[in-house]
Formats: structure tokens, C-alpha cells, sequence
């Protein structure tokens, strides 16, 4: 557990060679760094591997208050500073893509490139529409309501267990930060995950990126509005929101070529 600059405790692990350029792997919305263990060991034989479960999340300190993405991104940045790992390849899942995407704008020298994977930013449509009803419901149920969500976020070809272990990692998420951080990502005056205000920030972006996604709409609207050059959007077909752990070799080739290319 490391407290830095007087921000949230953060509990994380920090595998492989300190002389290697290092992976940022950061976890999503109700989850915890666990669900990189996989990828982590099998990165950690070339790469510095920092696997941290973010503010009110896993292991690490509880706020009352902030537990937003954007907050989540400054709390990295400190310890990124304090272990001297920086710039790094930051790879976010879910809401852990928003948060990368947002240290690379508020912190540029701490990222050298990010992979977001299914990430929280884009909503539009019937998506955008439901948010405030979904807040709500966030807010009154908490973890269990959200168990519902990733409950129905896996393809039928999803490793066994994999649905069960992340309802149980949901469920024992305080409410208050699964409320607190879906405000964050959709409905706050400085929320991203709104298309409009997704393409605002997604343009600051000062470095090249990667962005898999599992929607064909989502990969068609990202590679049209944001030509960053560098950059490059992949969609994968027939996978669960949980990408990366349905496909965990697949993910770690993606990881390795991107790093290697750079």
C-alpha cells in the first residue's frame, strides 16, 4: 500500500525488471488488479509490470468522496512519480481505458502510449440516453445493482468462473464508489464517456494509442473522428465486454507487438 502526495493509498504490485520500459495495467469499474494476473506474468519476463487496484477499488484506500476517474488518473501519476517508472505504456480495460486516456492528458510525461481496451468513453444513443436512470439505480443498490452489468457482460465462450469471480469482485466494491465513479465517467461537469465530450478530450491526446473494441460502431466512429497519426482502433467480434480475460494470450500479443513497435 503507497501513499503519495497525500492521495488515496494505492495497493499494487510491481513485477519484473526495474531496467525494462514498463507496463501500466489498470483495471475497471468494480474490479481489482487481480484480473491481470495472467498478463502480468507473462509480461514481467520483458517488461517492468505495475498492476495497481485503483482508489476505492481491490485493496486500496476508500475515499469518501472523489472516487472518480479523473481523480483515479492523478492518484497514478503520483505513484508512477514516486516508483520513477515514467513514461510508461498505460493499458486500461473499461473504465480503467478512461482513466489511462486521462493521465495521458493531464500527465503527458507520465505516458508514453495507451492501449484502451472496450473503453469507457464513446456513449451515444439509447447507451447515452439510459445513464441518469442508471445512476440513480447506482445509487440506491450500489455493488448489487452493478452486479447486474457484469453479470451480462461475457460471451457465451467465456472462460468457466470468469462471470462468477467478477460478480463477486463487484459485489464487494463499496456502493458509494460504484456510484461515485459511473458519475464520473458519464454525468459529472467533467465527465468524459459522453461521445461529444469523448471526442473533446480524446483529441488532447498528446501520444499515439490503441483502441480495441468489441462494438464495429464504436471502432468505425473512433477511427473516423479521431485520425491521430501513430494511433490505430482494432475491433474484435464476438468477445465479451471482459476482452482481455476472455483472450489473455491474444491480449498479451497485442500488449508485446504495440510495445515492440513503439
Amino acid at each position: 500500500m503507497t501513499a503519495v502526495g497525500g492521495r488515496a493509498r494505492l495497493f499494487h504490485t510491481d513485477l519484473g525488471p526495474a531496467h525494462q520500459p514498463t507496463l501500466l495495467l489498470v483495471h475497471g469499474w468494480g474490479g481489482d488488479g487481480r484480473e491481470w494476473s495472467p498478463h502480468a506474468e507473462a509480461l514481467a519476463d520483458r517488461y517492468r509490470v505495475v498492476v495497481p487496484d485503483l482508489r476505492g477499488h481491490g485493496r486500496s484506500e476508500v475515499p469518501e468522496k472523489h472516487n472518480t476517474p479523473a481523480e483515479m488518473a492523478h492518484d497514478l501519476a503520483e505513484l508512477l512519480d514516486r516508483l520513477g517508472t515514467a513514461p510508461v505504456f498505460a493499458v486500461g480495460h473499461s473504465m480503467g481505458g478512461q482513466v489511462v486516456n486521462l493521465l495521458a492528458v493531464h500527465h503527458p510525461r507520465a505516458v508514453r502510449s495507451v492501449v484502451a481496451l472496450d473503453p469507457a468513453h464513446g456513449a451515444h444513443g439509447a447507451e447515452a440516453a439510459d445513464i441518469p436512470r442508471r445512476l440513480t439505480t447506482y445509487q440506491e443498490e450500489g455493488s448489487a445493482a452493478a452486479a447486474g452489468f457484469v453479470a451480462g457482460a461475457f460471451s457465451a465462450d467465456a472462460p468457466p468462473g470468469l462471470r462468477t469471480a467478477h460478480i463477486r469482485t463487484m459485489l464487494g466494491t463499496p456502493g458509494h464508489v460504484i456510484a461515485q465513479a459511473y458519475a464520473g465517467m458519464y454525468t459529472d461537469p467533467d465527465a468524459v464517456g459522453v461521445r461529444p465530450h469523448s471526442e473533446t478530450y480524446l483529441r488532447r491526446r498528446p501520444c499515439p494509442a490503441l483502441t480495441v473494441w468489441t462494438s464495429a460502431e464504436a471502432a468505425d466512429w473512433e477511427r473516423a473522428t479521431l485520425r491521430v497519426p501513430g494511433s490505430r482502433v482494432d475491433h474484435w467480434p464476438d468477445t465479451g465486454h471482459y476482452l482481455h480475460e476472455e483472450h489473455p494470450d491474444r491480449t498479451v500479443g497485442l500488449i508485446r507487438d504495440w510495445v515492440s513497435a513503439a
